[in-house]
Parts: C-alpha cells; sequence; structure tokens
C-alpha cells in the first residue's frame, strides 16, 4: 500500500473514531488491551529502521472526551487539541524502544471483523530526520502530537498500521481527520497482535 492510499486510510479512520456517535468499547475492569508490534521505516537514502512497540491502552476515551477534543479540533487545530490532552488523563502508554509516552486519546471504531484503533498523544515521540541537511520541514513548531492508527481483527492480529511519531492535525473541509507527519517518511506498524 502506498503513503498516499494508506494517508487516505489513516484520514477516513480518523475521522470515523473521532466523529462517530456510539460509545467506546467496552474494556474489562481493571485490565488492559495490549498490542504489540513492529515500528519500520525505509529512509529515502535506502536504509531500513526498525523499533519494538507497545500499546498498552488501560481504558477508553468516553464520549464526552471525544466531544472535547473535537471541538478543541475544530477551534484551533493542533494547538488547542494538544493543550486539551495535555490537560486530560492518561488511558494508556505507547513504547516506541525504549521511550515510552501516555496517550491521552484512545477510541476503537468496531468494522466488520475487528476494529480500527486511533491513539493520540499529548507530545511527540520522535522527531524523525530532525537535523539532517534534507530533513522537511526543518521547522518543528506545531507537530505537537504523535498519532497511531491501525485495524486488528476479531483475534487482535493486524498486518499493517500507521504511526506518525511527530505530527499535526485538523478536521478538513469535510470533517475529516487529517494528520501531517513531520517525517518525510512514513512510519508503518507491521506484526500488529494484541497479547
Amino acid at each position: 500500500m502506498t503513503r498516499s492510499s494508506w494517508r487516505g486510510i489513516r484520514a477516513c479512520a480518523g475521522l470515523a473514531v473521532f466523529v462517530v456517535a456510539g460509545a467506546p468499547a467496552a474494556m474489562a475492569q481493571g485490565k488492559s488491551e495490549v498490542y504489540n508490534a513492529t515500528a519500520a521505516m525505509k529512509t529515502a537514502g535506502g536504509a531500513s529502521v526498525t523499533a519494538p512497540v507497545v500499546v498498552s491502552i488501560t481504558r477508553w476515551t468516553t464520549d464526552a472526551e471525544r466531544d472535547k477534543a473535537v471541538a478543541a479540533l475544530k477551534s484551533g487545530g493542533t494547538t488547542a487539541v494538544q493543550k486539551q490532552l495535555a490537560a486530560a488523563t492518561d488511558v494508556g502508554t505507547l513504547q516506541v524502544g525504549q521511550v515510552k509516552t501516555p496517550i491521552r486519546f484512545a477510541r476503537a471504531l468496531p468494522v466488520e471483523g475487528g476494529k480500527v484503533v486511533t491513539l493520540v498523544t499529548s507530545q511527540p515521540v520522535f522527531y524523525v530526520g530532525a537535523g539532517l541537511p534534507e530533513s522537511k520541514p526543518t521547522d518543528k513548531a506545531g507537530y505537537d502530537v504523535a498519532v497511531v492508527i491501525f485495524q486488528v481483527d476479531a483475534a487482535g492480529k493486524g498486518d499493517v498500521g500507521d504511526f506518525a511519531p511527530a505530527a499535526k492535525v485538523k478536521l478538513d473541509e469535510r470533517g475529516a481527520f487529517v494528520v501531517e507527519d513531520y517525517a518525510a517518511e512514513a512510519v508503518r506498524l507491521t506484526g500488529i497482535a494484541r497479547k
């Protein structure tokens, strides 16, 4: 799947998870939902880089919390939603290699045979490519959140997901959730499996 086609899926999935009216998925009391995956990217120079990823969701974002995030996103884009999420309680953690970051937004949208999971942190995880002469953009301003979107089947397995370690987010003119990566190359999640 090409980066541009996955971006389209990511925008649609994010939209649905951000604005769907249904209740968040139920989670057994005291039980986290944990997924293992591998983050992988190929640089423009042809080098491959991978890192283990562990997503631990302790609870799903409520409809009221989602509504606050959507309102913030509509009113002020990344800056407003980042501030709103920074004040929210943790709903889990995103660990990439040795770096662990609190998740502040976690929603699951049921789809045939499984679900699409959208996660947002209130801070970037990495600025992939920062400092390299060809890095674009060179200005990190506004890339203040990280976004993970992946789809799994009923058994909790998924083939591919998308990870924007530093991103800007907005709603477009049609209300679709759009993620703009800081990195020039896409970071994919592969081998997604619930523990």
